[in-house]
């Protein structure tokens, strides 16, 4: 049997029966509820009544979201590169009708995630798409099932319009999508949870855990942030759909310096 974490909706290794801790939910960047532990499985959410919705995000690009939702709840990303589909951050659930609508646009080269806490369901979806997983293998140890996995170190191709970047920050292997053709060729970053919107669409952030809003210093922001403005993109997405529409790289740029002057203690004048 497969056990989802009811709280990260990411899948187990094959067991009797599911572990007693989620580590990805115990560790500092995650939460474990109140009530304690829970798991489920897929057949379980469809039972029910669990569906997901398709729509286009951009010319080439879709999203997939898990009704009701599932885990953290991303939007999952499908990049048709015109060169392959691509699947990133797969959901904690898959559904027939998202498998039919991917295939719809051809062969997938690989599901692929930003960094744990988006693996998800990834090796089912990897089993009903005839695909492999491909990851960061600085994040291997919290993958829990790696019969489908292709890890990769610092790089990895897609496709002659895709390539995967090892950012670290938020994790070691916090992975980025750079997609060069999309967005009119201005292209497009998938920067999961490296980088997060904020809702001014004018600024991001820069966070160890989002939930238990840990941050990260700013040595390590300039860095991340550095070898982001370093790749063709003009637009940026987060794992929830969440978008900086332009400019992206002015936004990172202007964003990791006021976030090192604080954690710097630049600002601390005005705090008192």
């Amino acid at each position: 049997m497969i056990w989802i974490c009811a709280t990260c909706a990411v899948e187990t290794a094959d067991a009797d029966a599911p572990p007693d801790s989620c580590d990805i939910c115990s560790d500092e960047r995650q939460w474990v509820p109140a009530s304690g532990q829970a798991w489920t499985t897929l057949a379980e959410l469809a039972a029910r009544g669990t569906t997901t919705s398709w729509f286009e995000v951009e010319p080439g690009l879709y999203g997939i979201t898990a009704d009701p939702t599932v885990g953290i709840g991303q939007q999952t990303m499908v990049v048709d590169t015109g060169d392959g589909v691509v699947v990133f951050d797969p959901l904690g659930y898959v559904d027939a009708a998202a498998i039919g609508h991917i295939l719809d646009l051809g062969a997938v080269r690989a599901v692929a995630a930003s960094h744990p806490h988006m693996y998800g369901a990834q090796t089912a979806w990897a089993e009903a798409l005839d695909a492999p997983v491909v990851i960061n293998s600085h994040d291997a140890q919290w993958c829990r099932r790696q019969d489908r996995v292709t890890f990769f170190d610092e790089t990895y191709e897609l496709g002659a319009d895709l390539t995967l970047y090892r950012v670290g920050g938020h994790f070691r292997g916090q992975t980025v999508a750079e997609w060069r053709t999309g967005n009119g060729g201005a292209g497009v970053i998938f920067a999961g949870d490296a980088v997060s919107p904020n809702p001014d669409r004018r600024t991001v952030s820069f966070l160890r855990s989002y939930p238990n809003r840990l941050p990260l210093s700013g040595a390590v922001v300039r860095r991340v942030a550095g070898q982001l403005v370093g790749l063709h993109f003009d637009r940026l997405y987060n794992n929830f759909g969440d978008v900086v529409p332009s400019d992206a790289k002015a936004v990172l740029r202007f964003s990791a310096e006021r976030h090192a002057a604080w954690t710097d203690g630049l600002h601390d004048d005005e705090t008192w």
